[in-house]
């Protein structure tokens, strides 16, 4: 008697779980719309000019993102779709090159950014494939020294410079990727140091990258301090 109890109740459970599990695969299939296959409808917003989804997000940095292939050969490439996402992670998204590969096959890369005195040499490796040009580091005129704390090279042109491990590394069907990195250590020149030791963007003079006009723009003078100006409201 136990025993066809037993048998009973896996058999009830047995089709609990089929019912459960075809009724969450609906479920599933009744949510899960791919917004690139759904067509939507795009009304206008009243008194603005529009743009359907083009977008301009700002800012966003011109990001140098620095590699060793495997020949040893340092790389750097310019990337904009990317920026912090964490208290000690940065995320970019790259399509297929060579940066892609490097970072598949090191797991680890650098990060500086690109400045009003260097935007010649940055915007040279951002249209300059290390593929075609495998010294375009030296051809730009700009030196390495290997981080000590990451596969990775340190560009030592550049001011300020996030040595970083590869965390996440979410590759699509044509060869390009989605990249987390964990912020393992920040160098700075002393030249671009304030009073007190802190990263100072005014010395720096950092670059963003203008969607709108494909342009550079310097990050601008200092008009509020965080958490502080909106006390001007309470």
């Amino acid at each position: 008697m136990n025993r066809l109890k037993t048998s009973a109740l896996v058999l009830t459970g047995a089709l609990l779980m089929a019912a459960c599990g075809n009724k969450e695969q609906k479920n599933n299939e009744e949510m899960n719309v791919n917004p690139a296959k759904e067509k939507v409808e795009i009304k206008e917003v009243e008194g603005r000019k529009n743009f359907s989804d083009k977008a301009v997000i700002t800012p966003l940095p011109a990001i140098m993102i620095a590699t060793w292939d495997e020949k040893g050969n340092p790389d750097v490439m310019m990337a904009a779709w990317g920026g912090q996402c964490g208290a000690k992670h940065i995320t970019f998204e790259l399509s297929k090159h060579k940066t892609t590969d490097n970072i598949r096959l090191k797991k680890a890369f650098t990060i500086s950014f690109a400045t009003k005195g260097d935007i010649v040499q940055s915007d040279y490796f951002g249209i300059v494939s290390g593929n075609d040009v495998p010294d375009k580091v030296a051809k730009a005129g700009f030196t390495i020294t290997p981080s000590p704390n990451v596969d990775a090279p340190i560009v030592n042109e550049y001011k300020l410079t996030l040595e970083c491990k590869a965390v996440t590394f979410e590759e699509d069907e044509n060869g390009g990727a989605r990249v987390v990195g964990e912020i393992v250590n920040m160098s700075a020149d002393e030249s671009i140091l304030d009073e007190e030791g802190n990263v100072d963007l005014a010395k720096l003079q950092p670059v963003i990258f203008d969607s709108s006009k494909n342009e550079y723009r310097v990050v601008g003078e200092k008009v509020g301090t965080a958490w502080g100006s909106g006390k001007a409201i309470q």
